[in-house]
């Protein structure tokens, strides 16, 4: 698939994948392109509150209004992914796909005021280097699913993982019911 048809999209981590950054979880893709891929991890919510670690961006943060771990790679460094519905480009708002994408925390909460219809703050990102990722798709660890403007902002992100796959309907769907530990079904 090509890389600019990647950015926007979900991975999925299908059953297979066993690695504990990402066993069932679901990571929205920022960026794809010749030298890798970033992406952050959507359902994985920690206990800090977004009030403990940044101030003024918690009126707007979606539920939970949490810190999210954004994945394994320099958790130390925040992404901010947002909603709009405003048209047209904004300062510090860089575009994803459609009203998703990313938010210069250093431009600060009172310039995008009433221009962000929620937002999500990720600890850290998961990264792949050159042709990484497609060779993870090809070995079958990534479902690759168009992405809801909804799915970086759910209330109940547990869920996901499974949310996601029972809307592709089919086969795809009873995935869904997979159990985490099959030796234990």
């Amino acid at each position: 698939m090509p890389e600019e048809q990647l950015r926007g999209r979900l991975l999925v981590a299908t059953p297979a994948l066993k690695d504990p950054h990402f066993e069932r979880t679901v990571v929205l893709l920022v960026a794809h392109e010749e030298s890798g891929a970033l992406g952050v991890v959507l359902n994985r919510a920690t206990e800090v509150r977004i009030s403990e670690v940044l101030n003024g961006w918690e009126p707007i943060a979606a539920q939970p209004s949490v810190v999210f771990e954004g994945g394994p790679v320099q958790p130390e460094a925040a992404i901010c992914l947002a909603r709009t519905s405003a048209d047209g480009d904004l300062d510090g708002f860089s575009r994803v796909d459609g009203p998703i994408g990313t938010v210069d925390l250093s431009v600060g909460p009172e310039a995008l005021s009433g221009k962000l219809d929620q937002l999500r703050i990720f600890a850290g990102y998961a990264g792949w280097g050159p042709e990484q990722l497609e060779r993870e798709i090809d070995e079958g660890a990534w479902f690759v699913f168009s992405a809801l403007p909804g799915d970086a902002f759910v209330t109940q992100p547990d869920d996901l993982w499974s949310m996601v796959l029972r809307r592709q309907g089919g086969l795809l769907s009873a995935v869904a019911h997979f159990p985490a530990d099959p030796t234990l079904n």
